[in-house]
């Protein structure tokens, strides 16, 4: 036998007995997760693996969804200058916010009922934050309670809050985040109302989830997650009172609890309420950025609730750079909507953000494979921005600036693509 046939045998005969280990592996959602290279990959896991009418929920938007195609494609426009010949055999993606120290200037964003995606839900996505130095936000809308994600965390939370028509509630849940310890107050300013969400409306997305005969048949096709699902059901919100099973829709649901007259008054109610940093949330124009650090908000984040309210409202990196210069020294500023891309964080920063937050993003890896797919999303979009700064020449997320960035104007008009 020559060396080429002893080669080949012996890689053969190794192949052969590695097949049930590797399609173990390949036919597993956590290796599926790992062999992700994109969030657009990680996105297509989950959509084969939850039902339609719960990853419509995540990846669907207002209206006829502009706004969110906004999000990514005038993102994609933002065009860097990169520099040559500059030493980036390291590059640094540590950073601050409010004072704290993080290894990535990626959050994650606060999201509803992300345990109709996995069961682990809120918990997976903090640990897969805190995992990377990060932070994770958790929504007042949340699947999980906050005990439950204060307890499993291993590092930084900040609690999201809305403006309730039920003030003692409201009190109750500050009190609970601030028991928690949970530091900062995120306070979303942006939905008076539910967006009209057509995707949902179509899909009959309901609040208790309705149990119907289109329901179970997209139970039974997707089978590890109707097991999950039934192990650990999680279709109520895991910090508001029981409203009973009957299920009613989603939209109604926010309208019944959501304030409509809520003012900037109110604004600095919670500021009397909550004794830690203030972060307002849903900012797209520079004068109200102005109004809420009057009131005492600590920061900013740049956010049209990645284009699930207000369909026609512009991207959100289009008026990223108008707010930070409004609050520039009085207030830092955070960009959300839209995230999808390592390079993505690198042209926010240079537009003036101090760090991102990652929503739907994250919400795929959890879909596609609980908390080794979120962990695998972040993983992503950390390799991701250390490549992107790398080839743009910038050593350091901190040195970017608009310098980074090529003669970028908003377009005058919104183009067209995907959502999610």
């Amino acid at each position: 036998m020559n060396d080429f046939a002893k080669l080949l045998a012996g890689q053969l005969g190794a192949d052969f007995r590695a097949l049930p280990q590797r399609a173990r592996a390949r036919l597993s959602a956590e290796g599926q997760a790992v062999r992700a290279g994109t969030i657009g990959e990680l996105r297509e896991a989950a959509r084969r693996r939850v039902p339609a009418v719960v990853f419509d929920y995540v990846d669907g938007a207002a209206g006829d969804e502009v706004t969110a195609a906004r999000n990514l494609a005038e993102l994609r426009d933002v065009e860097l200058r990169p520099r040559v010949m500059v030493d980036v055999s390291k590059v640094e993606t540590a950073t601050t916010v409010l004072g704290q120290p993080i290894a990535l200037p990626l959050l994650g964003a606060p999201m509803g009922l992300t345990g109709l995606m996995h069961p682990s839900g809120e918990v997976a996505l903090a640990r897969a934050l805190h995992a990377a130095g990060s932070i994770y936000v958790l929504a007042a809308m949340a699947s999980c309670p906050i005990e439950e994600v204060a307890g499993a965390a291993t590092g930084p939370l900040w609690f999201q809050m809305y403006f309730w028509r039920d003030r003692g509630l409201v009190q109750e849940l500050l009190h609970r985040a601030r028991a928690a310890g949970m530091s900062v107050l995120v306070l979303t300013v942006d939905v008076p109302c539910a967006g009209d969400r057509d995707r949902d409306r179509r899909n009959g997305f309901s609040m208790p989830p309705r149990v119907t005969l289109r329901a179970l048949a997209g139970g039974a096709v997707h089978p590890r997650w109707s097991a999950g699902f039934l192990r650990q059901p999680r279709f109520r919100w895991g910090n508001l009172p029981d409203a009973g099973l009957a299920a009613a829709a989603f939209s109604a649901q926010t309208n019944s609890q959501f304030d409509p007259s809520a003012t900037w008054d109110d604004v600095g109610w919670f500021r009397e309420q909550w004794d830690g940093p203030l972060v307002v949330k849903g900012i797209l124009r520079p004068e109200d950025a102005r109004r809420a650090v009057r009131l005492g908000a600590e920061a900013i984040i740049v956010s049209n609730h990645g284009g699930r309210q207000l369909d026609g409202a512009p991207a959100a990196i289009r008026a990223l750079p108008a707010v930070a210069e409004a609050v520039a020294g009085e207030a830092e500023v955070y960009f959300d909507s839209g995230i999808r891309r390592g390079v993505d964080i690198v042209r926010a920063i240079a537009l003036g953000a101090r760090a991102c937050l990652a929503g739907r993003a994250l919400a795929y890896g959890l879909g596609a494979a609980g908390e080794a797919g979120a962990t695998r999303a972040v993983e992503i979009l950390r390799d991701e921005l250390r490549t992107a700064l790398a080839l743009t020449g910038c050593p350091s997320v901190q040195a970017l600036g608009p310098s980074w960035v090529h003669g970028w104007q908003a377009p005058t008009s919104g183009p067209a693509g995907s959502s999610g």
